[in-house]
């Protein structure tokens, strides 16, 4: 696909008096009707690629349309091709079949190194199985982003269970700092001295007290 930008030399978000002004420069520049020999049939190839793409850019209609297209082209650039995700599957499955048969092969041989090697062999299936849920996962959430879609994880249980620990490892040093004398008597006379301190205090006394 022509980038019209590029032959017009200016930027994509370029004026029309800019894009006018550029036109008018490569016109002088190109013009077959200043030129001689053989320059002259290469400058009017040039003059037609200059038109074409001024008559596009010139036009709000035609621009808005051309854009969306240059901005579909670049996003297919930018995404797995299907060439390419059959490539991977193909060497995967190459590879696939090269570990089964080393597997295969590893049973004509004393069990222990066949326990062994065969036990290798399918953690490097495994890995390898991985590394391709992980290219594909990846490659998924990229050409999401691309698109313009922002990507939310769900949390599992787990990570609830981790957080809800963490908060309660904080709130046991918090309470083992606070029986140091120094730090006791310095919370203590903050506590009476500052007005915003001592009614955020009572406002957790209060809600430890309704709920125990």
């Amino acid at each position: 696909m022509k980038n019209y930008y590029e032959i017009l030399e200016v930027d994509k978000n370029a004026s029309r008096e800019v894009i006018e002004k550029a036109y008018r420069t490569l016109v002088k520049k190109y013009h077959p009707d200043l030129q001689q020999g053989l320059k002259r049939q290469e400058y009017a190839e040039k003059m037609k690629e200059i038109n074409e793409a001024y008559d596009i850019l010139s036009n709000e209609i035609k621009r808005e349309q051309y854009n969306q297209k240059l901005q579909n082209e670049n996003m297919k650039n930018q995404t797995i091709s299907r060439q390419e995700q059959e490539r991977i599957i193909r060497e995967n499955y190459e590879l696939k079949q090269q570990l089964n048969k080393i597997g295969n092969n590893l049973n004509n041989k004393e069990q222990k190194d066949n326990g062994s090697i065969f036990n290798m062999a399918k953690i490097i299936e495994q890995q390898v199985f991985e590394a391709q849920k992980k290219a594909y996962h990846d490659a998924y959430i990229q050409d999401m982003k691309n698109r313009g879609y922002k990507i939310k994880y769900k949390h599992n249980f787990e990570y609830y269970v981790k957080f809800c620990f963490a908060i309660i490892i904080t709130i046991l040093i918090l309470l083992i700092i606070y029986q140091i004398p120094i730090v006791k008597e310095f919370f203590n006379n903050l506590y009476k001295e500052n007005i915003i301190f001592k009614a955020i205090v009572d406002i957790f006394k209060n809600t430890f007290s309704a709920t125990f």
